[in-house]
């Protein structure tokens, strides 16, 4: 996505990082396997100074992640430090009374010291703990829950819903108001987890203030950049407290790798930064490095760099998460009169993925009922064509590329490649495929859209071939941040439903996370906002929630969430 160019109750995540020891690690007990007192007292730096993860829950397997600090000189992306053991340990019981498999993981600075590996044998839908041992110390406790088995039917399914976290534009109060609930099954987080700029590039507001500066003090472009980078971002409490609490389900969208991104080079990279590719290369190892996932489909290193994959979650739903950067032709510069817009030889999936993608929208006799689709951009039609010139610079700043005098794309989403747009659409009708839902980031703002395979046949027909719902931003900045003019929004709002009408909801003014809920009967996403970016205690109000009921294709609005109910 372009850049713009200008005190609540103790959480449960908080209980379980402090019954570990508190915000960081501790260092075991006489009588229980300490270290001799010598090499204690080496180790007294925090060993787990970055918290856990866990992701990719599988009916019988998880991941689960750390970095281990061996030494004081052993930062990260320092490349010091020595190989060290790191012992693992994963409980059906926080006290691990009952622990039911247990491990001893390698690590060293070839890795950034990280710890990442895939737990098998569990048994499905089944809560866990885990915890990590070295040098003395123990990690916090971490949770996460297994899928339900693949012929399973749970009543339901329920997923935070987040995107968009610019460190330097504000707190993480979403991921700290998510991680004190106690009723989801995992965090989809669809892209822009971490955001390459120096401090001064692209902080909160219309004054681009950093409420708090970019670790290292630049762009970040070598392997060393994107490791700290990545390890600036897990210090934050919040975002260690969602990640110890619940597994995430993530993919990139651009600022993983930088801005506007494409399969051979990107908006925010010149020849000064070197080749691109090799620079998207180091971004990805760190990635791989750093996140609860697995690419090439496992959890190992230097296997490949395929993002895409499934998730199934029972008979009821299955996740499809995308990736819209690696495999995209440029966008198009010039969308109004440039026919490349609609060009097949041009591509926002590839070939392969698209393929792939088809192929999760139709999966057989056995196909789960929902077919979830994360998706890093939007997907639905966004027609700005009669949005008066003078709001034009604002929408663009949040939104894309547009130009002066109206534009009906917004190249850098689906609407700069329809001819993917329209295969899987048709692909969708042709087969007459019912329950899909694209969730969505990137845009910095909330939407509820019907998707019209003809939309210029909706206001008459309603024809829909499926739903998304667009989550709002962690941080980043919206409409009303780069304009400093609230008023505006309406405005700009108003007009753009009123040309598009298979848009039922828009909110460009407010952060926040969403909570997706599933059952056999509906699909629900429920829009919860955040007060001050730069407060740390601020709180969160609901603010909408629409839901799609079974076999309808259509969203609708709904008076309350999910939790009260």
């Amino acid at each position: 996505m372009t850049p713009p160019q200008s005190p609540t109750s103790t959480s449960l995540a908080r209980r379980t990082v402090l019954a570990a020891g508190g915000a960081g690690s501790v260092a075991i007990a006489a009588g229980s396997g300490a270290l001799p007192a010598a090499q204690a007292a080496r180790a007294r730096h925090d060993v787990f100074a970055h918290g856990v993860a866990s992701g990719d829950p599988l009916p019988r397997a998880v991941l689960i992640w750390t970095r281990v600090t061996p030494t004081r000189a052993a930062t990260p992306g320092s490349g010091k430090g020595p190989r060290l053991g790191v012992r693992w340990e994963v409980a059906t019981d926080r006290r691990f009374r009952d622990v039911v498999r247990r491990g001893r993981f390698v690590t060293s600075a070839a890795r950034d010291h990280t710890v990442k590996l895939d737990v098998r044998g569990l048994r499905p839908a089944t809560t866990y703990y885990y915890r990590f041992t070295a040098r003395g110390q123990r990690s916090p406790v971490g949770t996460t829950r297994t899928a339900p088995a693949k012929r399973a039917t749970p009543a339901n399914l329920r997923f935070g819903v987040v995107s968009c976290a610019n460190l330097q534009a504000g707190w993480f109060s979403a991921y700290r108001l998510l991680a004190e609930r106690d009723d989801l099954h995992a965090v989809l987080h669809l892209g822009d987890y971490l955001y390459e700029y120096a401090p001064g590039q692209y902080g909160m507001g219309q004054d681009n203030v950093d409420v708090r500066a970019h670790d290292p003090a630049r762009e970040m472009v070598s392997l060393s950049d994107y490791r700290r980078r990545h390890a600036q971002y897990k210090t934050d409490p919040d975002l260690q407290a969602l990640h110890a609490r619940y597994a995430w389900i993530v993919t990139w969208d651009d600022h993983e790798v930088t801005n506007d991104q494409w399969r051979k080079n990107a908006e925010n990279h010149d020849d000064s930064e070197g080749d691109y590719l090799k620079r998207r290369a180091r971004a990805h190892r760190a990635y791989d490095e750093w996140m609860p996932v697995r690419m090439d489909g496992t959890a190992s290193l230097g296997d490949g760099a395929r993002l895409y994959r499934r998730l199934r979650f029972g008979d009821l739903a299955e996740i499809s998460m995308l990736d819209l950067r690696t495999y995209r032709s440029q966008q198009v510069a010039t969308p109004v009169v440039d026919a490349e817009v609609n060009d097949p030889l041009r591509t926002i999936t590839g070939n392969r993925q698209m393929e792939w993608l088809k192929d999760s929208l139709t999966r057989g006799d056995h196909a789960p009922q929902w077919k979830v689709i994360g998706n890093p951009v939007m997907i639905a039609p966004v027609t700005f064509a009669d949005l008066p010139n003078e709001l034009i610079d604002p929408v663009n700043n949040v939104t894309g590329l547009l130009p002066q005098d109206g534009a009906p794309y917004n190249v850098d989403q689906w609407d700069g490649y329809t001819a993917d747009r329209r295969e899987v659409f048709a692909h969708i009708r042709d087969h007459q495929v019912k329950d899909v839902v694209f969730v969505t980031g990137d845009i910095h703002s909330g939407w509820a859209c019907d998707l019209p395979l003809d939309t210029s046949a909706y206001p008459v027909l309603g024809d829909s071939v499926g739903v998304e719902l667009v989550c709002s931003s962690v941080t980043s900045n919206n409409l009303k941040d780069i304009t400093g003019q609230p008023a505006l929004t309406p405005v700009v709002e108003a007009a753009i439903q009123a040309n598009n009408r298979h848009i039922k909801y828009l909110n460009f003014d407010d952060h926040g996370f969403s909570v997706l809920d599933i059952t056999a009967e509906r699909t629900q996403m429920d829009w919860f906002v955040i007060g001050a970016r730069d407060d740390k205690q601020t709180t969160a109000t609901h603010d909408a929630s629409f839901e799609t009921l079974a076999g309808t294709s259509t969203v609708r609005r709904v008076a309350t969430p999910v939790g009260d109910r």
